[in-house]
């Protein structure tokens, strides 16, 4: 049965998360009750702008329908293990930019509910489609059509635990997954060196289903290949971890013991980063998971993710994180211990690492750093997470404001002034 046949009748009941960029312009820092706050805000910041550029890349060349070079600039940032300086792959940005428009097409129109009769839910992944034959043998245009599939699956089914997803919804998650799965199976073993090749792969796990442990190992032997191609790359740590949680795919025993195992092996790149990436997301949303990490060697981690990668997209994350992520009580002693701990690392993130605020990443951390979050405004969002950086920058200066001080951040961090 072909895709099209597969979903023409599943058009139907499906919700979408969506996340989007935003750009943060002269939105006001708050004063305290007596001395004034002031830090930088970059508008946009350096990593925004890198990301958009290679997102461009792939973007106007689809448009173009110069895929020639779609597939000559992502297989060269993908085999060069091209990064941003923020620690994004470069090949995911232009493979992004190359599929964007045909997902989101398929995003609004599932946008606000039940798609209409007419809506154009095939017509894109249909055209790609054709570029398997115009380009027999080529990775990375199968890579772009592969993971346009996956982007659309999850736009149907959601984030949500799989007894919430409407069955139509499900079924057409599971068609669009297959059709991914079947069109990088030729390339899994001439191109095992691809990193996106690899993320595509791993993203494809969690439509599997083992009860007897296999699924966990095929999740262990997967990313670690996939993270030792590139360690600096610390999204796919964090994946791995999200993907042990037992609403996916594992259990905690396995969680910490590949968090264990990452943390060892990445040791000479990371620290005991390793360990602290991979438990990043999976604490912050499990909280048996909270309660089971090793507080100390994540702490420790995330000191040593601040020596390896000290630009301030990692520094307004690990601030954020432990400042908000990590500031509610949770009712499990031993999860609200280690939640304690790791939200009183905030205090010398802030103190001696933070120079500039990145409104956006506070902001996704009043959510969980939720990648299928819906936005539906983005200047109130980049709101929200500047005052919720503000509230946490006055409680920790509190005693200098109250003293009339000014506190003001420099590129050396933050500094008093008397007025």
């Amino acid at each position: 049965m072909t895709l099209v046949s597969r979903l023409s009748s599943l058009f139907a009941g499906a919700t979408l998360s969506k996340k989007r960029p935003v750009s943060v312009t002269d939105i006001p820092v708050t004063t305290g009750a007596e001395g004034s706050l002031s830090i930088p805000i970059p508008d946009p910041t350096s990593e925004d702008r890198e990301r958009d550029k290679w997102q461009c890349v792939g973007q106007s060349a689809v448009r173009q329908e110069d895929w020639d070079r779609v597939s000559e600039a992502l297989s060269e940032a993908d085999i060069g293990l091209h990064l941003t300086p923020g620690g994004m792959s470069v090949a995911e940005l232009i493979a992004f930019g190359a599929r964007s428009d045909v997902v989101g097409a398929v995003e609004h129109a599932l946008l606000d509910g039940s798609p209409e009769k007419d809506a154009p839910l095939l017509a894109g992944i249909e055209a790609l489609e054709t570029l398997l034959c115009d380009y027999p043998d080529d990775y990375a245009i199968a890579l772009v059509v592969a993971l346009t599939h996956i982007d659309i699956a999850w736009a149907w089914r959601g984030d949500g635990y799989d007894i919430q997803v409407p069955e139509l919804n499900m079924e057409a998650f599971l068609a669009h997954m297959d059709r991914a799965a079947d069109i990088l199976q030729p390339y899994e073993k001439s191109h095992a060196h691809s990193p996106l090749l690899n993320s595509a792969l791993c993203a494809l796990i969690r439509t599997r289903r083992d009860h007897k442990g296999g699924v966990m190992n095929l999740i262990a032997q997967r990313y670690e290949a996939l993270i030792d191609l590139n360690p600096l790359d610390a999204r796919q740590m964090r994946n791995l971890g999200t993907t042990l949680l037992p609403r996916w795919q594992g259990n905690y025993e396995r969680l910490e013991l590949e968090a264990r195992r990452t943390g060892a092996r990445l040791n000479p790149v990371w620290g005991a980063g390793g360990y602290t990436w991979t438990m990043f997301d999976a604490i912050s949303n499990d909280v048996e998971a909270l309660a089971g990490v090793d507080v100390d060697y994540f702490i420790d981690g995330i000191r040593d993710i601040l020596k390896k990668s000290p630009d301030q997209l990692t520094v307004n994350l690990l601030a954020a994180y432990s400042a908000i992520s990590m500031s509610s009580d949770t009712g499990n002693d031993a999860a609200d211990y280690n939640r304690a701990r790791i939200h009183a690392c905030r205090n010398w993130i802030i103190c001696d690492h933070l120079t500039e605020l990145h409104p956006l990443v506070w902001a996704h951390a009043t959510q969980g750093f939720d990648n299928t979050l819906r936005i539906r405004s983005l200047d109130k969002f980049a709101k929200r997470g500047l005052e919720e950086a503000n509230r946490v920058l006055q409680s920790l200066f509190m005693p200098e404001l109250t003293r009339g001080q000014n506190v003001i951040f420099t590129e050396s961090g933050p500094v008093t002034q008397l007025p």
